[in-house]
């Protein structure tokens, strides 16, 4: 068996028996991340109160839940005109899932001249599982679109929607 599948192999079993943050989870997502590209943290109220946040998951996906405030910009369909209003020095968070798809999009709003752009750790995934809320249209809801039955395995907490 290769190195990848022994690895895959261990995060799933892992997974079956612990929660998000587990280990496996933290791996999982090490591995998703750049070094170099800045992550929000649950902690940085600050930032939080501060930022623009854009949800880069699919339309679908926000419809079901999103954090409240967050724009949709989409990822597939991602175009630079739907940040044009937004200035180049306001903080963004942008995020998804897990944060691969929002840490592409990121780069693509740093290459843009966005100067403090970060990536909410472990995505929407992330927020779920430690209670924060999320909302359909202007309702709460505890609704999470996790992408498939595979990812959904990472979520802890909610009402999974595939």
């Amino acid at each position: 068996m290769g190195k990848g599948l022994s690895v895959l192999a261990f995060l799933f079993f892992v997974s079956l028996t612990a929660s998000a943050q587990s280990l496996a989870y933290k791996t999982m997502l090490s591995g998703l991340y750049d070094d170099d590209f800045p992550l929000a943290y649950l902690n940085q109220t600050e930032l939080f109160s501060k930022a623009v946040w854009l949800d880069t998951r699919e339309k679908e996906e926000y419809e079901v839940s999103h954090i409240k405030g967050a724009k949709w910009v989409g990822y597939d369909t991602f175009s630079l005109g739907s940040v044009k209003n937004i200035p180049k020095d306001q903080p963004i968070i942008v995020y998804c899932s897990v944060g691969a798809r929002s840490q592409d999009i990121g780069k693509k709003l740093r290459k843009a001249g966005f100067k403090q752009v970060y990536n909410l750790y472990g995505g929407i995934f992330h927020w779920v599982n430690e209670g924060k809320p999320v909302y359909a249209g202007n309702r709460q809801t505890p609704k999470i679109h996790t992408y498939n039955a595979a990812w959904g395995i990472w979520v802890d907490k909610g009402e999974k929607v595939y």
